[in-house]
Parts: structure tokens; sequence; C-alpha cells
């Protein structure tokens, strides 16, 4: 088989014709870097794309993050939201940074249960609290973690929640202990004898120690509703 030429003529006709300013050459090398840039798009989508292509896989993680935050704040896209950082925690496992991944992930929990979308964040805060909860800095998170799931749970349905409760117990020890577990048990009980007054007493006593943020509350509301189809506030 013949050698093949690394240099090839370049023809002189196409855009460098007609430009007198301009030296056209008499050869180029086969190999070329083509620089053109795409068209700039409506959504700074296009700003990962070159990263991602050099490997550098953290910076295309971060700007995953900024068009995150922009649908989530500026365009109220949650789903796309979403997208992206999922797009980033990827990013982030790549780079083996598991903490910047776990924070991804734990946003698209969150978001994924207000939409209803329970399986997805219970596999989620699952996968994230048996991540942390062997590490020493980091496995008094787990409690909230498997909390947060177990919610999700009980929005879905009630013996659920029972069978999640046990089961985070058994892999940390250290939940059985937690407030968080406490009131998931005094909920429990209370959604079991359709006791509407119970279900807020527990609230309120949880809250009045540990501020319930915007997140609980909502999760909170919803399991209340199927209390005798209680409806209002949790006070």
């Amino acid at each position: 088989m013949p050698e093949q030429p690394t240099c090839s003529k370049w023809p002189k006709t196409g855009v460098l014709q007609g430009m007198p300013s301009v030296r056209q050459p008499d050869f180029t090398c086969s190999y070329r870097i083509n620089t053109i840039q795409p068209p700039a798009m409506s959504m700074p989508e296009t700003l990962s794309r070159r990263p991602i292509h050099r490997g550098r896989f953290t910076i295309a993680a971060k700007h995953h993050i900024t068009i995150a935050e922009v649908y989530e704040s500026e365009l109220v896209d949650i789903e796309k939201a979403i997208a992206h950082y999922e797009q980033a925690a990827d990013y982030y496992k790549g780079e083996e940074s598991n903490s910047s991944a776990n924070k991804c992930l734990l946003k698209v929990a969150s978001y994924s249960a207000q939409l209803e979308q329970y399986h997805k964040a219970i596999e989620i805060y699952e996968q994230v609290g048996t991540n942390t909860m062997d590490n020493p800095l980091l496995k008094y998170s787990a409690k909230e973690y498997f909390f947060k799931a177990s919610l999700c749970h009980f929005i879905v349905d009630e013996l659920n929640a029972k069978l999640a409760v046990g089961k985070y117990e058994e892999m940390f020890p250290a939940f059985s202990d937690s407030r968080e577990c406490k009131l998931l048990k005094k909920l429990l009980e209370a959604h079991e004898e359709q006791n509407a007054e119970a279900f807020t007493e527990a609230v309120k006593e949880f809250d009045s120690i540990s501020r319930l943020d915007q997140w609980l509350t909502t999760m909170l509301l919803r399991i209340k509703k199927t209390v005798q189809g209680e409806e209002g506030d949790l006070k």
C-alpha cells in the first residue's frame, strides 16, 4: 500500500479568491483545525460544548449549573433545570468530584418531588444517603436524606413509608434516634388513626425546634391532605 502524502495541494478557488489583500497558500497540511464557531443560540446551552470536547468535565459541569440556574430563576422551567443539574452531576462523577455531584443530584431530587416525581426523588435521596452515611464528615446529613425519602414514600403510600423507615433504621442505626425518625413514626401513627389533630401537633412540636423549610412544609401538607381529606395548613 503506497504511503499516504501528509500534505496536498489546496485549490485556488473558493472563499479566498477575489480577496487581493489575502495571499492564497499554494498548499496546506491535510490536518487542519476548524475554528469556525457555531452561531449564538437563544439560550447559553452551547457554552458547555467546547469544554466537554477538551475533556474538561469540571468546567462543563459548571456551565450546566449556570444554565440550570437560569432556567430555575429567570425562565422558571424546572424540568429543563433538572436536566442540566443531572448533566452537571454526570460530569462531576467523571472527575470523581462526588461531593459536587451529590449537590447537583439533591437539587434534582428536590425539584422532582415538587413535580410529584416521587420515585425519582426517592432513588436519589437513598443513593446520596447511602453514600454519605459511612463518611465521618458527612454521615450526619444522611438522616436528612432518609427523612426526605421517607416523606416521598409517605405521599405515595403509607405502607411503603413504614417499610422504608424500617429499612433506613437497619441501614443507618443512628437514624433511629433522630428527631426526623421520631416525627415520621408519630405521623405514621396519626395517619393510620386518621387523626389530623395528632398529625398537626407532631409537626408543630418538630417545627418548634427545627424550623421547617418550604420543601418540607409542602410535602407534609400533601401528606396531611390524605388524613380524612384534611385541607389547610399545619397549624
